[in-house]
């Protein structure tokens, strides 16, 4: 049983977020702290001239509202949204606030993830915690 887990959570289409956070409810102690976390990746500046002025601000509320939804699924769950490269950010913070265990997502890996790894990849490889990947 863990007493911090790190629930990364993608909002892509074709990723289930409940396998993860059921995971997590059940390896978690009662009292255990969950940290349900989304990375916002910057938006190179060629394209953000395009959209409208409040469509970060926007995408942004959006996305805590979904976490924060997801975070009422599990006892002691809160939603956090950050700013940063999604496997670099999962790392930095567990660096910081030490889980027990992070709980992350994966698809299966294509042509793309040979060159270039995925995000699950790059936390499975530097974590100083327990990751339990999920598909």
């Amino acid at each position: 049983m863990y007493h911090s887990i790190l629930v990364p959570i993608s909002f892509d289409p074709d990723r289930d977020v409940s396998a993860p956070l059921k995971l997590a409810g059940l390896l978690a102690t009662p009292e255990a702290r969950i940290t349900l976390m989304h990375v916002v990746e910057q938006v190179p500046a060629y394209a953000i001239s395009y959209m409208p002025v409040d469509y970060l601000e926007g995408t942004r509320k959006a996305l805590q509202a979904e976490l924060d939804g997801l975070a009422q699924t599990l006892p002691n769950a809160t939603g956090l949204l950050i700013d940063g490269h999604s496997g670099r950010s999962i790392l930095d913070w567990a660096e910081q606030n030490a889980p027990d265990l992070i709980i992350i997502a994966s698809h299966r890996p294509g042509m793309q993830d040979l060159l270039l790894g995925s995000t699950a990849t790059q936390v499975v490889r530097h974590a100083a915690c327990a990751v339990h990947v999920v598909r």
